[in-house]
């Protein structure tokens, strides 16, 4: 089973950045996609970002096209999320997700997600 654990959420003003990480157990990290959502309060759970399983195919939500970047290492089982000129409206917590499969990067093909961390951007 593999246990997904995020780091890397906190509190900076908007126009900054933060890289989140997410390390991943198990011996199947490189044969699955992995993928980005976040959770503002009151909010259901939006897709963010997706990387399938060698990092030849990604996808953005479009909210952050152009702002954010996933990448993953599959030496260290570490999946990346570059976040830049960061807006109040991306506060949310922020989860890591496995994929179902190693090339679907739809968000409804990933499970097993992490216990999330917390970005809070301020104005």
């Amino acid at each position: 089973q593999v246990q997904l654990v995020e780091s890397g959420g906190g509190l900076v003003q908007a126009g900054g950045s933060l890289r989140l990480s997410c390390a991943a157990s198990g011996r199947t990290f490189s044969s699955n996609a992995m993928g980005w959502f976040r959770q503002a309060p009151g909010k259901e759970r939006d897709f963010v970002a997706a990387i399938n399983w060698n990092g030849g195919s990604t996808d953005y939500a479009d909210s952050v096209k152009g702002r954010f970047t996933i990448s993953r290492d599959n030496n260290k089982n570490m999946v990346y999320l570059q976040m830049n000129s960061l807006k109040p409206e991306d506060t949310a917590i922020y989860y890591c997700a496995r994929g179902i499969t190693g090339s679907s990067i739809q968000p409804r093909h990933f499970t097993s997600w992490g216990q999330g961390t917390q970005v809070t951007v301020s104005s």
